[in-house]
């Protein structure tokens, strides 16, 4: 890992639906700064950013709420079945989440903290890759994965089944990864595993990553 002047940053990332908010809250309970791509998604469409407009313009006013709001549940219906419709997105999106990203991230780094940047499409992105010294990913089984999807967001199976594939697998992202937090089972046994990892981060303590076999 390369550790950079400044505190380290750590890449947490996982699919979609499998505990990265609540270990990112973990983290942040050890001392992390948190940074989050999600919530960062969300500003940049809100009412007066020039994104929205530009969504108006690619995707009509059919995805927008009475009040002006994007309807996000209605995108997502619509970019999640059509990827060029998704890559779209992502092209207007994208570079305006890295931007803010990258200042947060720099902003929080300055005093020495360590930072933990929560990006769910970490390794779908090079760029995004760029802006961390560490990967640490969340992991659990596809089916976990669906269920809590499907119970979380009041999808059908199918429409679950459509926002996995959009994602690059989680199996490969862990295989990617620095670390992996298994977070199959309790959360006291996830506790323990990113106690594990931010002692090792933070102090450089002996051992390894508790990944997944």
């Amino acid at each position: 890992m390369a550790r950079r002047r400044d505190g380290i940053v750590i890449g947490l990332t996982g699919g979609i639906a499998s505990g990265k908010s609540t270990v990112a809250a973990m983290f942040a309970e050890l001392g992390a700064a948190v940074i989050s791509a999600d919530r960062i998604a969300r500003e940049v469409v809100e009412p007066g950013e020039p994104a929205l407009e530009e969504i108006r313009a690619a995707f009509g006013p059919e995805v927008f709420l009475p009040d002006g709001r994007l309807d996000r549940r209605r995108l997502g219906s619509i970019v999640f079945a059509d990827p060029e419709r998704r890559r779209a997105l992502e092209a207007i999106l994208h570079p305006r989440i890295r931007a803010r990203l990258r200042e947060q991230i720099e902003g929080a780094a300055r005093d020495g903290r360590p930072v933990v940047a929560e990006i769910p499409l970490l390794f779908e992105s090079p760029a995004s890759q760029a802006l961390v010294d560490v990967t640490v990913v969340v992991y659990v089984d596809r089916e976990q994965q669906l269920q809590r999807l499907m119970t979380r967001d009041g999808l059908s199976r199918q429409e679950a089944e459509g926002r996995l594939a959009a994602q690059l697998p989680l199996d490969e992202k862990a295989r990617r990864a620095d670390y992996v937090i298994d977070n199959r089972h309790d959360l006291k046994r996830t506790r323990e595993q990113v106690q594990r990892v931010w002692e090792e981060l933070t102090q450089g303590a002996d051992g390894g990553p508790d990944c997944p076999r």
